[in-house]
């Protein structure tokens, strides 16, 4: 009789646990990530790790809720019965039971999140295109390397904003230029305090310190367009307003960008030499202090 029960409650289950399934849209089995399956080579990996441990939380969470409401009735004070229950101590199966189990999730979870990054962070021995990304206070320097020729590079100033509402200009954001299709090597330095370089759709962020030097390691995929991307690590008073864009175009279209750049003259190297923060110890004595570069430099 019970196994019966059981059948008849576990069907209908089943069923809407198929159909709930099967009407996911791209959105949901991705978990809501601001992303696109491809997008780069981390991507679909990240998007795994996240929507795996969302089903397993659920999981945990759907058990315990069970339970909790199952001993609630199952135990609740029946008609005609007085005082306290009799009180269940030292049961060891079940306390070996609540130990095991939550030292096997976070034994898990940690396992797969540091097999893969890991992964995300194998550099890639001969990228298709290098850069350097210099974080400052409040805005972006971006220089391209060629292999063979100088560098070229596009500084920009703070984002600014529009006099007739306040609200930020988006045509004063700065635009950092990838190929699709391609491995790339990104260098990222800071010019002052810490930083983040946070490109939201690519599901990943990196810390840009003061005299630390981090690198991103990631292929694009084909997809092409113009992405969002912010600095994640609060740097002063107008963090909130250091943003950028990122356009991804094809290798012949980034070539062309370059070639750009090369016209207007933003040839060379923009090093270290520009940083505003650095100690006693690393001023170079032949530097002119007077000059403040912080939020100064070309727009294309």
């Amino acid at each position: 009789m019970r196994n019966r029960r059981t059948r008849l409650i576990a069907a209908p289950l089943a069923v809407v646990v198929a159909l709930a399934l099967a009407g996911c849209t791209q959105a949901q089995m991705q978990g809501f990530l601001p992303s696109q399956p491809g997008l780069t080579n981390h991507v679909d990996r990240i998007m795994g790790l996240w929507t795996t441990s969302w089903i397993v939380l659920l999981a945990v969470g759907l058990t315990t809720w069970g339970l909790m409401i199952w001993a609630a009735v199952a135990y609740r004070r029946r008609k005609g019965q007085t005082g306290l229950p009799v009180q269940l101590r030292y049961h060891m199966p079940m306390e070996i039971f609540f130990t095991i189990v939550p030292l096997i999730l976070v034994a898990g979870f940690f396992a797969f999140t540091a097999r893969d990054q890991a992964i995300i962070e194998e550099p890639i021995e001969d990228p298709d295109y290098s850069l350097t990304v210099y974080g400052k206070r409040w805005g972006w320097d971006f220089v391209y390397e060629r292999e063979g020729q100088e560098p070229v590079h596009y500084q920009s100033i703070q984002v600014q904003n529009r006099p007739d509402s306040g609200q930020l200009d988006a045509s004063t954001l700065p635009t950092l230029v990838l190929p699709t299709s391609s491995s790339i090597e990104i260098t990222l330095e800071s010019r002052d305090v810490a930083h983040s370089f946070w490109v939201v759709d690519f599901l990943y962020k990196k810390d840009m310190l003061p005299g630390v030097t981090n690198h991103m390691y990631f292929e694009t995929g084909d997809q092409e367009g113009i992405l969002a991307g912010k600095c994640a690590e609060l740097c002063g008073e107008y963090h909130a307003s250091m943003l950028f864009n990122v356009e991804l175009v094809s290798p012949e279209e980034y070539d062309a960008y370059l070639e750009g750049l090369e016209q207007q003259g933003f040839v060379g190297p923009i090093d270290e030499s520009l940083n505003t923060n650095t100690g006693d110890e690393n001023i170079d004595p032949d530097r002119d202090e007077s000059v403040d570069t912080t939020n100064e430099g070309e727009g294309e």
